[in-house]
């Protein structure tokens, strides 16, 4: 299996934040979209960014950037679905995507999602990690995903669907299991982007 091609997903409305580009904040000095960059580039083969609008706010990253081919603001499988068009139009036969609000998740994400999707026809493997109420908290934004699906989980939204697990599941989709449920604090609220500082 080739190395995956990196998608990081920006896609959505940040409404928590008071609208606008989250990946934009400031983060210790820098954007948070850089540390969410500095984590992922390392671990794949080329890395995209998943926004819509206008795509010259994100010129000075020097990334491709690719928007929803499914309208109104699907969700978080509309952008892997972008993610599996741009990866297949590059030859790569799976792609990793990453939250662009999350910057801590681990620096060994995609070999620990590839582990666990191991001797799969086509990988699919989420992130998850321990939750003491609930025994297993699943991180959808954070996944391998298998470019030779794409075709079916276009007709997927098509018809509807915006849950990523009922996809996931779906098709045999594993867990990638992380001790840290920290590493996926993605920031949605100002507040969030204070803390995210002292952790820094």
């Amino acid at each position: 299996m080739k190395q995956p091609l990196g998608v990081i997903l920006a896609g959505g409305q940040a409404t928590r934040m008071g609208g606008g580009d989250k990946g934009l904040k400031p983060l210790g000095g820098r954007r948070l979209l850089d540390h969410v960059i500095d984590r992922l580039a390392p671990q794949v083969s080329a890395v995209a960014l998943n926004a819509n609008g206008d795509a010259a706010r994100f010129e000075g990253l020097g990334l491709p950037v690719i928007a929803d081919s499914v309208p109104g603001f699907a969700g978080p499988l509309a952008g892997v679905l972008a993610g599996l068009d741009w990866a297949a139009a590059q030859g790569g036969d799976s792609i990793v995507t990453a939250a662009a609000d999350t910057p801590f998740f681990p620096c060994d994400l995609v070999p620990r999602l590839l582990l666990a999707a191991e001797g799969m026809d086509h990988p699919l493997a989420l992130a998850a990690t321990p939750d003491p109420d609930r025994g297993t908290a699943r991180h959808p934004t954070f996944g391998l995903w298998p470019v030779a699906r794409r075709d079916d989980l276009r007709a997927a939204l098509e018809d509807g669907l915006r849950k990523v697990v009922l996809w996931t599941d779906r098709h045999g989709g594993r867990l990638a299991t992380f001790p840290d449920a920290e590493a996926f604090f993605n920031v949605n609220t100002p507040e969030d982007l204070t803390r995210a500082e002292a952790m820094l």
